[in-house]
């Protein structure tokens, strides 16, 4: 598998957020989101087997791991990594852009598809049968970029009901949205979601990798 970097960190996203984790970020992605704070994991990284990742993801004696990107499912063997990665066994997290299937994921895997709201350009990319699968243990985030984003991601949780499904987070891109405005919006719509902030960009210098 194609690698771009394997983390310890504070979990900055999700339900849980605030939690020790090892990221697993691997290379590559087919979509070109406006606002990607991940872009150097297009391309490059390093060739890495299975049993690589998994004795480094052991090395950091923690239960909590995260697979991400880039997009992780772009790489056919991503869904045996998650796999081995639960029968460690270790709590997994999957953040998926939602583009590409989820359906053979293992059903041990605790998802974390990130809706992509209109200001990420690519909406139209959106697999819309990976939210109607969506379980109670996973998570649908959508990323707002603006009052539009805010209004489309508002609509959407209606549509799909998405909101009794799972957790449903919402949070401003950052730099973009004002993240008062947001959590503003969310109040006076008495809105079922769990607002969040990366708080990971909060502890570190927002542009540093392996964070």
């Amino acid at each position: 598998m194609q690698v771009t970097e394997i983390f310890h960190s504070i979990q900055g996203e999700s339900t849980w957020a605030g939690q020790p984790c090892v990221f697993v970020r691997l290379t590559g992605c087919p979509l070109r989101c406006s606002w990607c704070d991940t872009d150097y994991a297009f391309g490059g990284g390093a060739e890495q087997p299975i049993d690589a990742i998994i004795d480094a993801v052991r090395s950091y004696e923690c239960p909590l791991v995260e697979v991400t990107g880039g997009e992780p499912l772009a790489q056919p063997d991503c869904t045996s990594l998650l796999s081995r990665l639960c029968d460690d066994p270790l709590t997994v997290l999957l953040e998926t852009s939602g583009a590409l299937d989820t359906a053979n994921v293992d059903p041990r895997v605790r998802i974390i598809l990130d809706i992509k709201c209109p200001g990420s350009g690519m909406t139209d990319r959106m697999h819309w049968p990976n939210v109607e699968r969506l379980r109670s243990s996973d998570e649908a985030k959508f990323v707002i970029k603006d009052r539009g984003d805010y209004d489309w991601a508002k609509a959407t949780v209606t549509r799909f009901g998405i909101d009794r499904r799972c957790t449903v987070l919402f949070s401003p891109v950052f730099g973009a949205l004002d993240p008062r405005r947001l959590a503003e919006w969310v109040l006076a719509d008495r809105l079922p979601v769990r607002y969040q902030l990366q708080l990971h960009k909060l502890i570190w210098t927002p542009d540093m990798r392996g964070v």
